[in-house]
């Protein structure tokens, strides 16, 4: 074997492990949640809402394995997508809620707009166990024209060693206001 592929084969083994290393040093003081990344705030007072959903979907910030109550820590990532080809909806509340339905905490301050076939999320960190096995999220949403419905969503996943676990979870309207015109 020549000098230079065990060079090669030492400086890539050296990145793995520092990659490895930087991965694991990610302490308690990490955050447990990710910021509404994309749309433009709006203020409140200016909203002429003409159509409003309150939708509810349930997550898993945790799910048992066995019947020992074992469980798998899982990070969940709500998304939020406007279908709607011409008009922004406007989100006005993003709520995450616990397993005996308390409020954990709010994700936006104001009302966010999102244009056209924009969408947005935000990310519970596996490690925040807050929500528990009965986790869920109330998202309240409106437009200021007649939209198609956006699609909400809970992607829940877990990846540890070779195996990997994921789960979908569709919202569900449960509050519709319509305004006719």
């Amino acid at each position: 074997m020549s000098t230079r592929t065990i060079d090669y084969t030492i400086s890539l083994l050296l990145l793995i492990g520092l990659v490895a290393c930087t991965a694991a040093t990610r302490g308690p003081d990490a955050p447990t949640t990710a910021p509404l990344l994309a749309g433009t705030s709006q203020s409140s007072t200016d909203l002429d809402l003409v159509t409003e959903q309150l939708v509810y979907v349930p997550a898993y910030s945790d799910i048992f394995y066995n019947a020992d109550g074992q469980t798998v820590d899982l990070a969940i990532t709500l998304s939020v997508r406007n279908t709607d080809l011409l008009h922004s909806i406007i989100i006005t509340t993003i709520d995450y809620y616990n397993t005996e339905g308390t409020l954990v905490r709010s994700y936006i301050d104001e009302p966010v707009a999102l244009g056209p076939l924009a969408s947005s999320h935000v990310v519970v960190d596996p490690r925040d166990e807050s929500g528990g096995v009965g986790a869920n999220f109330l998202v309240a949403w409106g437009a200021e024209a007649l939209v198609h419905e956006p699609v909400v969503e809970a992607v829940m996943i877990s990846a540890a060693g070779q195996q990997g676990l994921s789960l979908i979870s569709p919202g569900r309207v449960i509050s519709q206001t319509r305004t006719l015109p």
